[in-house]
Protein backbone atom coordinates (compact mmCIF):
# COMPACT_ATOMS: atom_id res chain seq x y z
CA UNK A 1 0.00 0.00 0.00
CA UNK A 2 1.52 3.06 -0.82
CA UNK A 3 1.17 6.16 1.70
CA UNK A 4 -2.02 7.64 2.31
CA UNK A 5 -2.63 11.22 3.56
CA UNK A 6 -4.49 11.71 6.59
CA UNK A 7 -5.67 15.44 7.69
CA UNK A 8 -5.30 15.26 11.64
CA UNK A 9 -8.80 16.76 12.85
CA UNK A 10 -9.65 18.43 16.29
CA UNK A 11 -7.94 17.08 19.48
CA UNK A 12 -5.40 15.52 16.86
CA UNK A 13 -7.63 12.91 16.01
CA UNK A 14 -6.70 11.31 12.68
CA UNK A 15 -9.24 9.45 10.53
CA UNK A 16 -7.89 6.25 8.01
CA UNK A 17 -10.02 5.58 5.15
CA UNK A 18 -11.60 2.74 4.93
CA UNK A 19 -9.21 0.77 2.38
CA UNK A 20 -6.36 0.89 4.77
CA UNK A 21 -8.99 0.02 7.80
CA UNK A 22 -9.49 -3.44 6.43
CA UNK A 23 -6.39 -4.04 4.99
CA UNK A 24 -4.89 -2.96 8.31
CA UNK A 25 -7.53 -5.47 10.11
CA UNK A 26 -9.11 -2.28 11.92
CA UNK A 27 -12.83 -2.31 10.40
CA UNK A 28 -14.38 -3.44 13.26
CA UNK A 29 -16.14 -0.96 15.79
CA UNK A 30 -13.92 -0.06 18.96
CA UNK A 31 -10.34 -0.67 16.82
CA UNK A 32 -7.54 0.62 17.94
CA UNK A 33 -3.65 1.31 16.79
CA UNK A 34 -0.82 1.95 18.68
CA UNK A 35 1.73 4.48 17.75
CA UNK A 36 5.14 4.58 17.82
CA UNK A 37 7.12 7.63 16.82
CA UNK A 38 10.19 6.35 15.79
CA UNK A 39 13.90 8.32 16.32
CA UNK A 40 14.12 9.52 12.58
CA UNK A 41 11.06 11.28 12.97
CA UNK A 42 8.76 8.07 11.64
CA UNK A 43 4.98 7.55 13.04
CA UNK A 44 4.09 3.63 12.68
CA UNK A 45 1.11 2.88 13.37
CA UNK A 46 0.31 -1.03 14.43
CA UNK A 47 -2.80 -2.76 15.53
CA UNK A 48 -3.25 -3.87 18.74
CA UNK A 49 -6.17 -5.38 21.24
CA UNK A 50 -7.72 -2.43 23.07
CA UNK A 51 -6.22 -3.73 25.97
CA UNK A 52 -2.99 -4.09 24.89
CA UNK A 53 -1.59 -0.92 27.31
CA UNK A 54 -2.10 -3.21 29.81
CA UNK A 55 0.63 -5.00 28.87
CA UNK A 56 3.06 -2.12 27.90
CA UNK A 57 5.41 -3.23 30.93
CA UNK A 58 6.28 -6.39 28.80
CA UNK A 59 7.79 -4.37 25.80
CA UNK A 60 9.87 -1.99 28.14
CA UNK A 61 13.50 -1.87 27.82
CA UNK A 62 14.09 -3.42 31.12
CA UNK A 63 11.68 -6.20 31.12
CA UNK A 64 13.06 -7.03 27.56
CA UNK A 65 16.07 -7.45 28.80
CA UNK A 66 15.40 -9.42 31.60
CA UNK A 67 13.76 -11.91 28.48
CA UNK A 68 16.78 -12.24 26.80
CA UNK A 69 18.25 -13.24 30.26
CA UNK A 70 15.97 -15.54 30.50
CA UNK A 71 16.37 -16.90 26.82
CA UNK A 72 20.16 -17.16 27.25
CA UNK A 73 19.77 -19.13 30.78
CA UNK A 74 17.65 -21.53 29.06
CA UNK A 75 19.95 -22.10 26.00
CA UNK A 76 23.07 -22.64 29.07
CA UNK A 77 20.90 -25.13 30.45
CA UNK A 78 20.83 -23.57 33.45
CA UNK A 79 16.87 -23.92 34.46
CA UNK A 80 14.94 -26.52 35.89
CA UNK A 81 11.22 -27.27 34.48
CA UNK A 82 8.60 -29.29 35.62
CA UNK A 83 5.61 -31.14 34.50
CA UNK A 84 3.29 -29.51 37.02
CA UNK A 85 2.39 -27.06 39.14
CA UNK A 86 2.45 -29.89 41.65
CA UNK A 87 5.65 -30.76 40.77
CA UNK A 88 7.17 -27.50 40.86
CA UNK A 89 5.44 -26.60 44.49
CA UNK A 90 7.15 -30.09 45.72
CA UNK A 91 10.52 -29.09 44.43
CA UNK A 92 10.26 -25.90 46.09
CA UNK A 93 9.31 -27.82 49.62
CA UNK A 94 12.40 -30.46 49.23
CA UNK A 95 14.99 -27.54 48.70
CA UNK A 96 13.93 -25.75 52.36
CA UNK A 97 16.03 -26.41 54.96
Amino acid sequence: MDGIPIRIGGGGSLSLPAEACARLGLDVPGAQVEVVVRDDGVVELHPCAPDAHSQAWYWSPAWQEREREVDAALLAGEATTHASAGDLLAALESDRP
